[in-house]
Protein backbone atom coordinates (compact mmCIF):
# COMPACT_ATOMS: atom_id res chain seq x y z
CA UNK A 1 0.00 0.00 0.00
CA UNK A 2 1.41 3.53 -1.17
CA UNK A 3 1.94 6.35 1.07
CA UNK A 4 -0.68 9.17 1.26
CA UNK A 5 0.26 12.79 0.74
CA UNK A 6 -1.67 15.98 0.62
CA UNK A 7 0.25 18.58 -1.06
CA UNK A 8 -1.06 21.88 0.52
CA UNK A 9 -0.97 24.61 -1.94
CA UNK A 10 -1.06 22.16 -5.32
CA UNK A 11 -0.90 24.17 -8.33
CA UNK A 12 -1.95 23.36 -12.01
CA UNK A 13 1.17 25.98 -13.03
CA UNK A 14 3.63 23.60 -13.93
CA UNK A 15 6.98 25.88 -12.93
CA UNK A 16 5.41 25.89 -9.26
CA UNK A 17 6.80 23.99 -6.67
CA UNK A 18 3.39 22.96 -5.65
CA UNK A 19 3.26 21.51 -8.94
CA UNK A 20 6.29 20.12 -8.95
CA UNK A 21 6.09 18.34 -5.61
CA UNK A 22 3.10 16.76 -7.33
CA UNK A 23 4.38 15.10 -9.69
CA UNK A 24 7.77 14.33 -7.25
CA UNK A 25 5.52 12.20 -5.22
CA UNK A 26 3.33 10.37 -8.14
CA UNK A 27 6.82 9.38 -9.70
CA UNK A 28 8.09 7.75 -6.64
CA UNK A 29 4.74 5.71 -5.90
CA UNK A 30 2.81 7.84 -3.69
CA UNK A 31 -1.19 8.70 -3.60
CA UNK A 32 -1.36 12.10 -3.97
CA UNK A 33 -3.92 14.21 -3.07
CA UNK A 34 -3.84 17.88 -4.67
CA UNK A 35 -4.94 20.43 -1.95
CA UNK A 36 -6.01 23.48 -3.58
CA UNK A 37 -9.44 25.54 -3.31
CA UNK A 38 -9.46 27.22 -6.07
CA UNK A 39 -8.87 23.64 -8.70
CA UNK A 40 -10.93 20.76 -9.14
CA UNK A 41 -7.93 18.84 -10.83
CA UNK A 42 -4.57 18.90 -10.93
CA UNK A 43 -2.12 16.80 -13.06
CA UNK A 44 -5.40 14.53 -13.64
CA UNK A 45 -5.81 14.03 -9.69
CA UNK A 46 -8.96 15.49 -7.88
CA UNK A 47 -8.50 18.34 -6.24
CA UNK A 48 -9.71 18.96 -2.93
CA UNK A 49 -10.71 22.63 -1.24
CA UNK A 50 -9.28 21.31 2.36
CA UNK A 51 -7.65 18.08 3.90
CA UNK A 52 -11.03 17.90 5.62
CA UNK A 53 -12.85 17.08 2.32
CA UNK A 54 -10.55 14.18 1.75
CA UNK A 55 -11.82 10.35 2.28
CA UNK A 56 -9.78 7.99 4.15
CA UNK A 57 -6.94 8.56 6.27
CA UNK A 58 -3.42 10.75 4.75
CA UNK A 59 -0.29 9.75 6.30
CA UNK A 60 1.64 13.27 5.15
CA UNK A 61 1.26 16.68 4.33
CA UNK A 62 3.40 18.84 2.19
CA UNK A 63 3.41 22.58 2.42
CA UNK A 64 3.62 25.05 -0.57
CA UNK A 65 1.91 28.13 1.13
CA UNK A 66 2.91 31.53 2.60
CA UNK A 67 3.23 30.56 6.37
CA UNK A 68 0.15 32.87 7.04
CA UNK A 69 -2.16 30.49 5.03
CA UNK A 70 -0.33 27.52 6.87
CA UNK A 71 -0.97 29.18 10.21
CA UNK A 72 -4.78 28.39 9.43
CA UNK A 73 -4.16 24.65 7.78
CA UNK A 74 -2.54 23.19 10.13
CA UNK A 75 -5.20 23.04 12.49
CA UNK A 76 -7.32 21.09 9.78
CA UNK A 77 -4.26 18.47 9.58
CA UNK A 78 -4.64 18.67 12.93
CA UNK A 79 -8.21 18.00 12.93
CA UNK A 80 -7.53 15.23 10.24
CA UNK A 81 -4.78 13.38 12.39
CA UNK A 82 -2.00 13.82 9.46
CA UNK A 83 0.89 12.84 11.77
CA UNK A 84 3.56 14.32 9.90
CA UNK A 85 4.30 17.80 8.54
CA UNK A 86 6.42 19.17 5.84
CA UNK A 87 7.42 22.25 5.35
CA UNK A 88 8.82 22.91 2.56
CA UNK A 89 11.29 26.89 1.73
CA UNK A 90 9.23 29.86 1.84
CA UNK A 91 6.25 27.44 3.43
CA UNK A 92 8.03 27.81 6.82
CA UNK A 93 8.22 29.85 10.25
CA UNK A 94 9.12 29.65 13.79
CA UNK A 95 4.95 29.93 14.51
CA UNK A 96 4.13 27.21 12.17
CA UNK A 97 6.81 24.73 13.33
CA UNK A 98 5.81 25.54 17.13
CA UNK A 99 1.94 25.48 16.46
CA UNK A 100 2.52 21.92 14.25
CA UNK A 101 4.64 20.60 18.10
CA UNK A 102 2.04 21.89 20.42
CA UNK A 103 -1.03 20.02 17.89
CA UNK A 104 1.08 16.60 18.86
CA UNK A 105 2.51 16.82 14.87
CA UNK A 106 5.95 15.91 13.42
CA UNK A 107 7.20 18.65 11.63
CA UNK A 108 10.11 18.11 9.09
CA UNK A 109 11.74 21.84 7.75
CA UNK A 110 13.28 20.45 4.41
CA UNK A 111 12.44 20.21 0.38
CA UNK A 112 10.32 17.43 0.45
CA UNK A 113 11.26 17.00 -3.28
CA UNK A 114 14.75 17.10 -2.41
CA UNK A 115 14.04 14.39 0.15
CA UNK A 116 12.34 12.33 -2.44
CA UNK A 117 15.90 12.36 -3.75
CA UNK A 118 14.82 14.32 -6.61
CA UNK A 119 15.85 17.63 -8.26
CA UNK A 120 13.03 20.08 -8.16
CA UNK A 121 14.15 21.88 -11.15
CA UNK A 122 14.41 19.28 -13.25
CA UNK A 123 10.82 18.57 -12.78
Amino acid sequence: MSKVVAVIGASNNRQKFGNRAVRAYTREGYTVIPINPHEDVIEGLRAYASVLDVPGPIDMASFYVPPEIGERVIEEVAQKQIPEVWFNPGAESDALVARARHLKLRPVVACSVVALGQNPYAL
